[in-house]
């Protein structure tokens, strides 16, 4: 496929993100039936709710412009997932592979950040400020689930890791 114009450009990029997302969502259902730590396990499981409403926001603004939300796979959440999958594997006991299940969600939810950023600067060049708006709201929840990450990383699970 060519992308011959900005607004295809754009396009092509959410339904990367519808992607990510759904990559995502499966992938945090199995992360949370490996974690061990109740707050990562409650995180996980909320964020993959998340996760389906942002999907379901991107399907819309993507139906919206007439695109089919099934037209590409980011090949790069499979990478990021594959790595997952590696680390967790490798990982001894409850509370290692606690602290690198969060290192793990940590790239993708930073992947999804700088995608999130990305599409919604396109959409502000294209003068589409309700799908700005709506990719600005999934980006900030992105940032927020980081950030409730890294709260459980530094307060419960390395903490348990680095004792263990």
């Amino acid at each position: 496929m060519e992308i011959s114009n900005f607004k295809d450009m754009y396009l092509a990029e959410l339904q990367e993100l519808v992607s990510v997302e759904d990559q995502h969502a499966e992938a945090l259902l199995r992360m949370a039936a490996a974690a061990s730590h109740p707050a990562l396990k409650d995180a996980l499981v909320d964020h993959h709710a998340e996760t389906m409403r942002q999907k379901e926001r991107l399907i819309s603004i993507l139906r919206k412009h007439g695109a089919d939300p099934t037209a590409h796979v980011d090949q790069a959440m499979q990478a990021l997932i594959g790595e997952t999958r590696k680390m967790l594997g490798i990982l001894e006991g409850d509370d290692l592979r606690d602290a690198g299940l969060i290192a793990s969600v940590q790239k993708l939810e930073h992947y999804e950040i700088a995608a999130y950023g990305s599409a919604a600067a396109l959409a502000g060049q294209l003068d589409l400020r309700d799908d700005q708006m709506l990719l600005h709201d999934s980006l900030l929840e992105e940032k927020e689930a980081d950030a409730l990450l890294t709260d459980i990383a530094k307060g419960e699970v390395n903490p348990d890791a680095l004792a263990a």
